[in-house]
């Protein structure tokens, strides 16, 4: 099949360096001659309709920008039998040959599902700040993510010097600690709580009271959401050391943010092999990098991934407090 018009989304959870990948689709895609539709509010937006032309022009000035100017939603509609109808409805209505999904697991389940259920063709890009994903080293985003929450926690720890103070700071990762376990090691944290790993917290408060009792006067313990609440680890620090401590959620302000330069050119790389891949016919695949060398594979294999590094990133942790 003769590819002439591609059309992109981006799905799910927003994460820096969407706008980048974008360009690069765009872009590239203009190179080879073809055209490119963008569909606004991911899933959603190929159900309702919502399409707008994309050319090298209107993605001009996006490299640096966060978020994503595709806007992007969750949807419940395109799990249905009526709503994966619509869309390919739809997308063969705008004459769209194949699509490129910039998202998550959620989101590659979806792609393939699709391609599945109504034979559309799609290639999956790897946007998520969790880098949960197999077949690839890195995720677009998760750096800046990480860049951002060790700003933040640069910044609590002046405070916690200060006042003497211990804090727990909760970093996003509901069902991945990778965020939370880069974040410690950079940040310097005497703790790390992520979902992968039971936590003992009689262990940690011990050697709170036995620090201090020494003369360490502040502590960081980094959380990541999908291990406990920040407010409860504090609760617990305080009623079983006696010591006060405080708690900071960072939330949203993760996923949001100029992209660093690893996430721009990560981005741009897999954006540029995405249309590559169209145009070979290598449909319904997931494009990562593994080692720095562009990896792809089948986008079914692309599931959620755990990461394997936890008791090394604990050790090392451990090793330095």
């Amino acid at each position: 099949m003769a590819i002439k018009k591609i059309g992109i989304l981006t799905s799910g959870g927003d994460s820096p360096g969407m706008n980048a990948a974008i360009r690069s689709v765009v872009r590239t895609a203009n190179f080879y001659g073809l055209k490119v539709d963008g569909i606004v509010r991911g899933y959603e937006g190929l159900i309702d309709e919502d399409f707008i032309a994309l050319g090298h022009r209107s993605v001009s000035g996006i490299i640096n920008r966060g978020g994503t100017i595709l806007k992007t939603a969750r949807s419940d509609r395109f799990r249905t039998e009526e709503g994966l109808k619509t869309a390919a409805e739809n997308l063969r209505k705008h004459k769209v040959d194949a699509l490129v999904v910039i998202g998550g697991d959620g989101s590659y389940r979806g792609a393939n599902e699709f391609f599945e259920k109504q034979g559309i063709p799609s290639v999956g890009l790897p946007g998520t700040i969790d880098n949960d994903l197999y077949g690839t080293d890195q995720t677009i985003g998760c750096q800046t993510a990480i860049n951002t929450a060790l700003e933040s926690i640069d910044k609590v720890r002046d405070t916690a010097h200060s006042m003497e103070r211990i804090y727990v700071i909760e970093v996003m990762g509901n069902r991945s600690g990778y965020i939370a376990l880069q974040v410690a090691i950079g940040a310097g944290a005497e703790e790390v709580i992520v979902p992968e790993q039971k936590f003992n917290y009689d262990r940690m408060c011990k050697n709170i009271v036995a620090g201090n009792k020494k003369g360490k006067v502040s502590w960081m313990i980094v959380i990541a959401e999908g291990a406990g609440k920040a407010a409860t680890v504090a609760e617990t620090i305080t009623t079983m050391t006696g010591l006060e401590t405080r708690y900071v959620v960072l939330g949203h302000v993760q996923r949001g943010g100029t992209p660093v330069g690893l996430d721009r050119v990560l981005a741009t790389r897999l954006g540029a092999e995405a249309v590559n891949l169209i145009l070979a016919g290598q449909i319904n695949k997931a494009v990562g990098v593994m080692q720095n060398e562009i990896n792809v594979i089948d986008l079914k294999d692309a599931r959620r991934s755990e990461f394997t590094h936890v008791a090394d990133c604990y050790k090392l942790i451990n090793m330095l407090t």
